[in-house]
């Protein structure tokens, strides 16, 4: 493929020169690489907006832009619109890139009314009654109808085979009260053409935690799910010590005098945070009682979950204390799941919005020894996205009054970035090198300060969040979680407004304290514009299409050719497409058209920055994600790629370092072509996989992965049918 120069500015001059030196002169800060062929198909398909019949309402990527910087802009009063929606438009233009749901349906409104701008929520609490757990799945119905991505959490549920007194029977546990949720979002996704994502969180602690682990080795089985579990500290030093581990579920007051259980001094019962606190014992720091129903080697646990990682590439690893320590609203929630890629904890209907900056676009002369990142242009693009992402809120077209209250409440939002991988690339440096660390630390820094200078205009110029005002009663929970409000003469019983508590205590908000005093004291004084600010998503389709395959989020590239495995209308299995990153690309058009991957000539060969997601190490990986969750208040969606062949002993360190960086959770990626096939995979991966078919006669046929078989009166790539026979979609898309 011929990458070409796209003029945008009247200086910029084309490079057919490998010289960098030569081609120092030659670089604008204006260039633009014209868009790959898949990128303009992937923004046709998911943002272009088409009319009922399917004329194109958008004529172009531009078009788009200006349909949702008008929409957005109609928000504010009707003497400021004009001048905010150039603003908003130019940002646009300049590397902010909101998320799939805001440049899908805002401004969208004739075309289909009932859509939702809002890519993030979390269902209310599951309460173990049927009628509970039916209820929220009407409600994830209408969620997932709106475009919205859902996160549950499903260790509420009683273990399967425990007595409910009411029916008389035995419970057949949370397992398969998940199977009803994933079967609902298949038919509801299948019948709105977006493909439904839902995430099911689970306690470590939960006696039905193994059945969850090993949820989807079962071919088919809820993979309309992400799967992640809930790892406290607790658990974390019971396996780092080598202790045993207890699995408990609460016990209501009934249970507890039916049993004559004696709560005190009673070796099988422990205390323990819960998120339901109703029709169970609680104590004065809102613990419950829970029974243990076994005890097992917490080693042994561990091991089952980094196997089933190893494996399955699942289930991932939220480490919910921290979650919950550093969460800008402690006084108020208690978040217990996440968004379907886990870049957002929420509490019960909390929802939230999401934008990315494209840092390619604030690269000066690329792959040159003068590349630089121009600052002044990225603070003012942060500056004037947080002011569009907040209008958003106001068009969230959210489907259930909770998520709508809690929206309006606290006017959540995360804006994050994409292209990390490939702006380190274009600045000459390798993905987790020391100097790639500090620079991914500055960036986000800047984003967190930038944004929180931003709330606090906003609030004066339109308001704090709703509950910044509100007034909350001192708890003995509140004073055990934040011991320094005792000693600033606080007590049981009396009344602090939420603006205090978030940015006063708040653990995040005293770090912005560190670096920027004034600023968080003028917060605690008159309240920020929302809750939070910043959050790291994977944005792969965004980066696919919008950024022309930017590296996706906070990642470095996965390759720089690749495959990429997509979900076409009308195809029965998914369809190979071929895909360059947009370094690559880039490369070619400023420095060396030739230049080649994996190439042996030498006119063809990348300088050795140019690196990918496997050949960097997994603590390289956790040291660049630790570096932006100092300054992240949500969390940030990432996956250590490794190698095939990684050790598995090396990999269990890996979510141990996870845990001692700090992290909020963790997740790696290791191609296993037996049982699953990636949505990303390398041609030499597919080469050296074969896959063997049964056909009617029982006669066998092995293909290798990359083959085209001409099945059912289609052509797919042998990895792509088997991986559709076994998982039971095929012809279902």
């Amino acid at each position: 493929m011929a990458a070409k120069l796209k003029h945008t500015g009247t200086d910029v001059l084309k490079s057919n020169s490998s010289n960098s030196n030569a081609a120092n002169s030659a670089i604008s800060e204006n260039y633009q690489i014209e868009f790959q062929d898949t990128s303009y198909d992937i923004w046709q398909t998911k943002y272009q907006l088409k009319s009922k019949d399917g004329k194109s309402v958008d004529n172009n990527i531009d078009q788009t832009y200006q349909r949702v910087a008008k929409a957005i802009a109609l928000v504010e009063d009707e003497d400021k619109q004009e001048s905010v929606h150039k603003d908003f438009l130019w940002a646009l233009r300049n590397g902010a890139i909101p998320a799939g749901r805001i440049m899908s349906n805002a401004g969208a409104l004739d075309h289909k009314p009932a859509t939702s701008t809002i890519n993030c929520t979390v269902s209310g609490s599951i309460q173990d009654s049927m009628d509970d757990i039916l209820e929220k799945v009407h409600e994830a119905g209408l969620t997932l109808k709106a475009g919205c991505g859902i996160g549950y959490e499903f260790s509420t549920l009683r273990p399967k085979d425990a007595y409910v007194s009411g029916a008389g029977a035995y419970t057949s546990g949370p397992l398969s009260f998940m199977d009803i949720y994933d079967k609902m979002c298949f038919t509801v996704s299948s019948a709105g053409g977006r493909r439904g994502a839902q995430m099911a969180t689970f306690d470590i602690s939960h006696p039905d935690v193994l059945e969850f682990i090993k949820a989807k080795r079962e071919d088919g089985r809820l993979r309309q799910f992400n799967l992640s579990l809930l790892i406290t500290d607790e658990f974390m030093h019971a396996v780092i010590n080598d202790e045993d581990w207890n699995l408990t579920f609460p016990m209501t007051q009934k249970e507890i005098e039916t049993d004559n259980i004696n709560l005190e001094g009673n070796n099988k019962v422990v205390w323990r945070e819960w998120p339901i606190t109703e029709s169970y014992v609680s104590n004065e720091i809102g613990q419950v009682a829970c029974r243990i129903h076994k005890t097992i080697k917490a080693s042994k646990l561990w091991n089952l979950i980094m196997s089933s990682t190893y494996d399955f590439a699942e289930p991932g690893f939220i480490l919910i204390d921290q979650v919950n320590e550093m969460n800008n609203n402690w006084f108020c929630e208690t978040i217990r799941a996440t968004n379907p890629c886990g870049e957002q904890p929420l509490p019960p209907y909390g929802s939230c919005l999401l934008g990315s900056i494209n840092l390619t676009r604030f690269v000066n002369q690329p792959f040159t020894d003068n590349a630089t990142f121009d600052w002044n242009k990225f603070k003012k693009v942060i500056r004037v996205f947080t002011r569009m992402l907040d209008n958003v809120v106001e068009i969230n077209g959210l489907p259930l009054i909770g998520q709508r209250d809690a929206i309006n409440s606290k006017r959540r939002h995360g804006m994050g970035y994409l292209g990390l991988g490939s702006t380190i690339t274009m600045l000459c440096e390798k993905y987790g090198s020391k100097d790639s660390v500090k620079f991914t630390e500055e960036i986000t820094k800047i984003l967190a300060i930038e944004g929180w200078k931003a709330a606090l205009d906003l609030s004066k110029e339109k308001g704090a969040a709703p509950v910044m005002n509100k007034e909350f009663e001192v708890s003995g929970e509140m004073l055990f979680k934040r011991p320094e409000m005792k000693k600033d003469g606080y007590k049981i019983g009396d009344k602090v407004k939420g603006k205090i508590l978030h940015a006063k205590y708040s653990r995040y908000m005293q770090k912005i304290a560190q670096e920027e005093p004034e600023l968080v004291a003028e917060l605690a004084r008159i309240g920020a514009r929302f809750t939070h600010h910043s959050s790291i998503a994977p944005t792969g389709t965004i980066s696919l299409s919008l950024a022309n395959n930017a590296s996706n989020g906070i990642e470095p590239s996965f390759a720089h050719h690749y495959a990429r495995n997509v979900i076409k209308e009308g195809k029965k299995s998914k369809e190979k497409v071929d895909v360059y990153s947009f370094e690559l690309l880039a490369y070619r058009a400023l420095i060396n058209p030739k230049a080649m991957p994996y190439s042996d000539k030498e006119e063809e060969q990348l300088p050795d920055y140019f690196i990918t997601a496997d050949s960097i190490s997994p603590t390289q990986h956790v040291d660049i994600q630790a570096a932006s969750q100092k300054w992240i208040d949500s969390s940030i969606s990432k996956t250590a790629n490794v190698p095939t062949d990684f050790p598995f002993d090396e990999f269990k360190d890996i979510y141990k370092y996870a845990y001692k960086q700090g992290l909020k959770g963790c997740t790696t990626f290791r191609f296993n072509p037996e049982v699953f096939q990636g949505v990303l995979v390398k041609e030499e991966d597919l080469k050296n996989t074969t896959y063997q078919f049964t056909l009617e006669d029982g006669s066998k046929v092995e293909y290798q992965g990359d083959q085209e078989i001409e099945y059912d009166g289609e052509t797919h790539t042998a990895a792509n049918l088997f991986d559709a026979l076994k998982e039971g979609y095929y012809g279902k898309f």
